[in-house]
């Protein structure tokens, strides 16, 4: 059975819940709104999930044509509103990745900083907050094998919600961690193409609850005990890629390594 696309996530504010498109279209730079929001605080550093788990409770709706977004929070309060953007102001979303980035005007700033309790900036990135962007990584992806293997390591009976890795893509229909095999090859996902250039190494969000933000799972350590090294990051988990070919990818479509020829249709006859 070739591997299908089972889910797609895309954070519209880095950080803040996922949303869950049944169709997304990959252009060089990725999917486009994708982490196009993020946040930092008063010292000029990235506010993120790693910091506050909170975050992941406020449920985010974007619509990149209109440019309207709506925040709800855990309360029931939603802040909603057509984006306008201010000065373009010098922002590193890490010290080796600097953000073309704007100032934006309207409510969502003081009500995230109210929620969390301390004074945020609510940022816009031209080119979206993906971290590894520079590296050819505006693509993710992770099988619903690993996710299953995890659940083994650690020792739990309920599977493990790939929302903790926020990857863009969930695949199903490979073996544990196939994925990395997939590293300098190219895979045709839906009707776009692919390089995988990287694994991606794991922080403390992934031990987040993707629902409450709350710490409830040793990822790292689990993954120390047994990938604690992998081919371009330690504690590897997942994929991440450039696109090569731009398209359309919806949800159950095939995404199908281009080295391997037991996922193709045999060729047509010769007339």
């Amino acid at each position: 059975m070739a591997p299908r696309v089972v889910r797609i996530s895309v954070a519209p504010v880095k950080s803040l819940g996922l949303v869950h498109p049944e169709e997304v279209t990959l252009e060089p730079g990725g999917v486009v709104g994708n982490r196009r929001f993020w946040l930092r605080d008063e010292r000029g550093a990235l506010y993120a999930g790693k910091r506050d788990g909170s975050l992941m409770q406020i449920r985010p709706e974007w619509d990149e044509e209109t440019r309207r977004l709506a925040l709800t929070f855990p309360d029931g309060e939603r802040v909603d509103g057509v984006v306008e953007l201010g000065e373009e102001i010098e922002a590193n979303l890490y010290s080796w990745n600097r953000l073309r980035s704007r100032k934006v005007h309207g409510p969502w700033e003081a009500a995230i900083s109210e929620y969390v309790g301390r004074p945020l900036e609510f940022l816009w990135a031209d080119e979206g907050a993906v971290d590894r962007t520079p590296r050819g990584g505006t693509v993710s992806l992770v099988s619903r094998a690993s996710l299953e293997r995890l659940r083994e390591e650690v020792g739990v009976d309920e599977a493990i919600d790939g929302r903790r890795f926020r990857m863009l893509f969930e695949i199903d229909g490979v073996d544990a961690h196939e994925e990395d095999s997939w590293i300098g090859a190219e895979v045709r996902i839906g009707e776009a193409t692919v390089v995988f250039n990287g694994d991606i190494g794991r922080c403390v969000i992934t031990s987040r609850d993707p629902d409450t933000g709350v710490v409830d799972l040793p990822t790292l350590v689990t993954l120390a005990s047994y990938r604690r090294d992998g081919i371009s990051e330690p504690l590897p988990f997942g994929v991440y890629g450039a696109v090569l070919v731009p398209g359309r990818v919806r949800a159950g479509d095939i995404a199908q390594p281009l080295y391997s020829p037991e996922w193709q249709q045999p060729a047509a006859a010769p007339s």
